[in-house]
Formats: structure tokens, C-alpha cells, sequence
């Protein structure tokens, strides 16, 4: 890494829902926003990634900008961090071709995102694009020469796949791309489902009512918590095996206010179920309320959001076009004029 420029980080979400959820927030917004303070930031909406399964055009527009508009209510800041969407920076594309030339077939397949969503409908009407999405989430990271990657544990798999790809193009072609690092906060809270506090909290649930979206409304946020699943027993206490799903309304409540764990225990000793959900409601009420207003004042100036990822891309291509230059160089290409 050069010592002239701040290490980077790159990581994005995908525009496959009305709204995002209040997992998405204290699992990766919250901690993207966070990381604008050390790290030269670039944030995007991964939108060629959201072709590969199927899809209706007109609503991955529409939610390529919802993405954009809650990225920023969350406290991404255009003028810190590159935020853009995926299909203006063409390089994404072009890299992963390149990728996918010395990516082995079996390494391909056996990526467990692959195996479990083809399982659903069958291999046999699974789209190419799924099969070779962990090459494009490589050639996203490499692109920008990326030396941290926030994610969950549940991508650690594909940032090893693209590990193992810089350390192969590097070793056969020459030193070209940063190795990068998985960057998972320990300390990150795990909301989990409202209905089923055993799994996490996700747009892909087969039931939303456990879900919380970050554009809720009170209404609704007073009717997922009245009707969230809870345990036997009636003692308020933190423990993920043997109560679940007070467990799980404990650690939002943890997460919106930065109290710890102990001391709400300690405030609802004595108390019922009940208190908890209807305190904890008032909370994400308010949240929530703040946060969708915010997206929407953002969502009524389309001009004003194409302007801030217009020059987000624009700042995106400066480290792309770099990048993919050498890569074409290093790869044997003849280089063209440009027009």
C-alpha cells in the first residue's frame, strides 16, 4: 500500500427491497459510517449484482435510489466517502471478466451463497450471473485496491475467494492488487427476527412481520413489537439460549441507546414483558420516524441525488481506471487511443 494515501474500504448493499431494515443498520450502516473517520471510503449500490436473479426494471431503478437515499440518512457523507452506483463504473464489469479467466470452476461452485440459492429453484434455472457473482464481488473489492472489507461472517467466504485471486494474478503476473482484509466488528449487535429470534433479522424471511424497515411507521413499528415473540417465564434477563426472544429485544434497545445490556436489566427488574415492548417501541418509533423522514426529504430531490452519485462515480473511476489500466497492461492487452 502506498504510504501517501489512507487505507481504504469498500462495501455496499443491494437494492432488493422497499427499504432497508433495521439489521442492515446496526450491522453495516452504522459501522460504515464509522469507518469514514480512518479509512478513504467507497460505498455503493450494487446493482448489477441485484440482475442476477430475476427482476422487474422498473423497480430495481426505483430501489437503486431508495438504496442511495438511506445511504446517506445513515450518515454517509458524499464529501468523505465515494458513494456511487455499481453500473456507472463500468470497470466492475470489465475486471470480473478478467477475474473470471483465472478463477477455477470448482472454486466457482463451490461457494455456499451459490449452493444455497440455486437450491431453491434448481441449478438447471440458476443465471450464470449467480454462479460467477463471487468473481464480480472480487473484481467490486480489487477495483478499488480495498485493504479492509466490512462484512458479516456470512461473506467471509467470498472475500477468501478474492484473497486467493489478487495473490494468483499477483504471483503470475506481477505485483498488482492489495490484499485485502475481512474487517468484522466484534462488537456489532445481532438483531435478529421479531416472529423468530433464532434466525437474524432479513428482507428474505418468509414472514415480514419480524422484520423492522428503517421507513416504518409508528403504527407499524407498535404492531411488530406488541406481537414479537417472546419466552416462558416472566423475568426480564439476557440469555441467547434459554430466552431468545427477550434476548433479541434487549440488544435493539442496546443498540439505540448505547446502554449496555446490564444496566436495562437492571432498569426493567421487577417489571413485565409488556413494559419492555412498549418502551422499546417508543424507541424505534422514534427512530424509524427520523430515519424515514429523512429518506424521503432525500427521495423528492432526484436531481440533487443524481448530482451527489454522479460525482461520486466520477471520484470512483479515478481509482478504477487506474487500476483496470494495469491490469490490462499486466495481462497482455494491446492498449488502444482512447477516444
Amino acid at each position: 500500500m502506498p504510504a501517501e494515501r489512507r487505507p481504504r474500504v469498500l462495501s455496499g448493499a443491494q437494492p432488493t427491497a422497499d427499504s432497508y431494515h433495521l439489521g442492515n443498520y446496526f450491522g453495516a450502516f452504522k459501522q460504515w459510517v464509522a469507518l469514514q473517520d480512518e479509512f478513504e471510503a467507497f460505498y455503493f449500490v450494487p446493482d448489477l449484482h441485484a440482475i442476477t436473479v430475476e427482476y422487474d426494471p422498473a423497480l430495481l431503478r426505483e430501489r437503486t435510489y431508495i438504496a442511495a437515499a438511506q445511504f446517506l440518512a445513515a450518515g454517509v457523507d458524499p464529501e468523505r466517502s465515494a458513494l456511487f452506483v455499481q453500473s456507472h463504473v463500468p470497470e466492475h464489469a470489465q475486471l470480473a471478466w478478467v477475474l473470471g479467466g483465472i478463477t477455477g470452476y470448482g472454486e466457482a461452485s463451490r461457494m455456499t451463497q451459490f449452493k444455497d440459492k440455486s437450491a431453491k429453484g434448481g441449478q438447471d434455472s440458476s443465471s450464470v450471473g449467480l454462479f460467477t457473482y463471487p468473481i464480480l464481488m472480487a473484481a467490486d473489492i480489487l477495483l478499488y485496491q480495498a485493504d479492509k472489507v466490512p462484512v458479516g461472517e456470512d461473506q467471509r467466504q467470498h472475500v477468501e475467494l478474492t484473497r486467493t485471486l489478487a495473490q494468483r494474478f499477483n504471483h503470475r503476473f506481477g505485483e498488482t492488487f492489495t490484499v485485502p482484509e475481512p474487517h468484522i466488528v466484534k462488537a456489532t449487535a445481532k438483531i435478529y427476527d421479531l416472529q423468530d429470534p433464532t434466525k437474524k433479522m432479513s428482507g428474505s424471511n418468509q414472514s415480514h412481520a419480524g422484520v423492522v424497515d428503517l421507513t416504518d411507521t409508528p403504527k407499524q413499528v407498535a404492531k411488530k413489537l406488541r406481537s414479537a415473540v417472546t419466552d416462558s417465564g416472566s423475568v426480564i434477563a439476557f440469555d441467547r439460549d434459554e430466552k431468545p426472544g427477550i434476548s433479541n429485544l434487549l440488544s435493539i434497545y442496546s443498540a439505540l441507546t448505547g446502554d449496555p445490556v446490564e444496566a436495562i436489566v437492571e432498569e426493567f427488574e421487577g417489571r413485565q414483558y409488556g413494559h419492555l415492548k412498549v418502551a422499546l417501541g417508543d424507541l424505534l418509533a422514534e427512530f424509524v420516524g427520523a430515519f424515514g423522514d429523512r429518506t424521503r426529504e432525500l427521495l423528492d430531490d432526484r436531481a440533487e441525488l443524481d448530482r451527489v452519485l454522479a460525482q461520486g462515480a466520477e471520484r470512483a473511476r479515478e481509482v478504477a481506471a487506474t487500476t483496470l489500466d494495469l491490469v490490462y497492461e499486466r495481462s497482455g492487452f494491446v492498449r488502444g487511443v482512447r477516444p
